[in-house]
Parts: C-alpha cells; sequence; structure tokens
C-alpha cells in the first residue's frame, strides 16, 4: 500500500526537487556566507511546501489520467480515487499554508502567490492544458524550473541591499543558469514520455507530437533537441569553468558524455526499453547536476 502512494505522488521526482534546494541552500549560500533570509528551519519548510504541492500536482494528473490503465491499477485497486482527491486537497492546502507562513516570516507577503499559483497550474494541467500540444510539455518543464528558482526567491531575493547586490546577483545568476538547464533536460523528459505513451494517448484522443510527427521522427527530434542543452552546458563550461581543470573534466565526463551519448541511441535505439533506458539516464544526469552545486565553493573561492 505504502508503495502505491509513493508511486501515486512520483517520490523519486520529489527527492530530486528536495535534493536540488538543499544543495542550492548549503552549496551555494552558506559557503560563501551572501546574506540570506531562511535559517535550517526556514529551509526545510520551504522543502515541504514545494514537495507537498508537486505531490498535490502529481495526485490531480493521476485523477484525470483515467484513459491510462496503469493511473487505473494504482488508483483503483490499490487507492481509492475518493483518497486521492483528499490526499490532493490536503497536500494543497498544508503546502499553500506553509507558503503564506513563510513569505510573512520573510516579510514579503506576495511571495505566497507561488504557491497559490503553482497548485493552479498543475489542476489546469491536469483538467485540460495538458491535452495542448507542445504547451504540456513546456509547463511541467517551467514548474521543475520554478522549484529551483524558487529558493533564489525566498532565501535570497529579501536579502538583496545595495551593498551585496553585486554578490548576490552572481548568486542568483548561477540558480537561474541551473533552472534553465533542468527546463530543458525536463522537456526531453516529457517528450520521451510522450513516446511510451503513444498508444494511450492516442486512445485517449490525446494529440501530442509523436501522434502528430510519428514516434520514430519524435525520438530523432528528442536527439537533435539535446543538442541544445549540450551547446549550453559547453558555453557555461568555457565562460565561467575555463580556468579550472578539475571542474571542467567534471562536467565533461559527468554531464556532456552522457547527454551525447543519449543524443546518439536517440538515433539507433529501437525499443521502449532503450527508452525508459533513456529516461532513467536523464533522471540520472538531473541528480549529478544539483550536486554539482556542491563543488561551487571550491570554484568560485
Amino acid at each position: 500500500m505504502l508503495i502505491s502512494y509513493l508511486k501515486l505522488i512520483k517520490f523519486d521526482n520529489l527527492l530530486i526537487v528536495a535534493l536540488v534546494q538543499l544543495c542550492i541552500k548549503y552549496g551555494l549560500f552558506e559557503p560563501f556566507g551572501i546574506a540570506i533570509t531562511l535559517n535550517g528551519l526556514g529551509i526545510a519548510l520551504l522543502i515541504t511546501a514545494t514537495i507537498l504541492i508537486a505531490a498535490a500536482g502529481n495526485i490531480i494528473i493521476a485523477i484525470y489520467d483515467q484513459g491510462d490503465p496503469r493511473s487505473n491499477f494504482l488508483l483503483l485497486k490499490y487507492i481509492s480515487e475518493k483518497s486521492a482527491n483528499r490526499l490532493f486537497i490536503i497536500f494543497n492546502v498544508v503546502g499553500v499554508l506553509i507558503g503564506f507562513y513563510l513569505a510573512n516570516l520573510i516579510g514579503r507577503p506576495g511571495f505566497a502567490a507561488l504557491f497559490i499559483i503553482t497548485s493552479g497550474v498543475f489542476y489546469m494541467y491536469a483538467s485540460y492544458l495538458k491535452e495542448i500540444v507542445v504547451l504540456k510539455n513546456m509547463i511541467i518543464a517551467l514548474l521543475a524550473a520554478l522549484s529551483v528558482i524558487v529558493v533564489g526567491i525566498f532565501d535570497l531575493l529579501p536579502a538583496i541591499t545595495q551593498k551585496n547586490r553585486e554578490s548576490q546577483t552572481v548568486i542568483f545568476s548561477i540558480i537561474l543558469d541551473y533552472a534553465i538547464f533542468a527546463f530543458m533536460i525536463v522537456v526531453l523528459r516529457e517528450l520521451i514520455k510522450d513516446c511510451l505513451a503513444i498508444n494511450r494517448d492516442h486512445n485517449i484522443e490525446i494529440r501530442t507530437i509523436p501522434i502528430i510527427l510519428g514516434k520514430e521522427r519524435t525520438i530523432k527530434l528528442i536527439g537533435a533537441l539535446t543538442s541544445i542543452p549540450i551547446a549550453a552546458v559547453i558555453y557555461y563550461s568555457y565562460t565561467y569553468l575555463f580556468s579550472h581543470r578539475d571542474a571542467v573534466i567534471f562536467v565533461l565526463i559527468l554531464i556532456i558524455a552522457p547527454l551525447l551519448y543519449f543524443m546518439i541511441r536517440c538515433f539507433t535505439l529501437t525499443s521502449d526499453k532503450h527508452l525508459k533506458q533513456l529516461l532513467l539516464l536523464l533522471k540520472i544526469i538531473l541528480v549529478i547536476a544539483a550536486i554539482s552545486l556542491l563543488f561551487y565553493q571550491y570554484i568560485l573561492k
């Protein structure tokens, strides 16, 4: 039963979100002694609020996704739709309330709107936005990027003054770069998921890129799109890390090489099994990118 609930909220993805936020806090903020707003309890509450709202979003998507036999199996056999709806409401309410508390704690009550808007976007995505081609892939990627940026919004921005603006801006720009990278990787992941779910989407009459272009063409498109994050990482490494040999080696071996392998496989793979392997590879790349935040204290000092 517990495993069913963990699958319902996509617990593994939530762990990655928590890891990224922790690495930002303790890999970028703490080592450099920059002005921050949240203490240990504050960042724990921010992570909790983010995860709860993301979990609620995953639940509502599963509830609306009744055309997927896997979702029916999960919801109807192990978790009733009533229980799932109850969890959706509880997670949303608690997440938004924590968001309100944090926003008032840092003296920026308007920031609470981020949690309300995110919750609303998840609901709109589940109910009808997921039926809009391209937009369905972009929305999930934007929400993933927001989960990265939100740490800077709550912990960094309120502490900016005229004296520390330059250093704060440098750190926030790093967070923004990682958010953009997360966006690109999640777009690729969502396109692969669409390829894996092409039969289901066809049966429930949802238009996706694989249905419009065909599965094989879409996989090749994914391979071509992979050149964008590869180029972005190479540019970033050349611009900011070129004088740090160890950092460049880390990026080449653990991020660029896997992305190159991913791109090549997109032009040669032959089965859904291979697609699932590539899906896992992208998740590993996200984890490695998150962990890399812990090394900036040795690079920038």
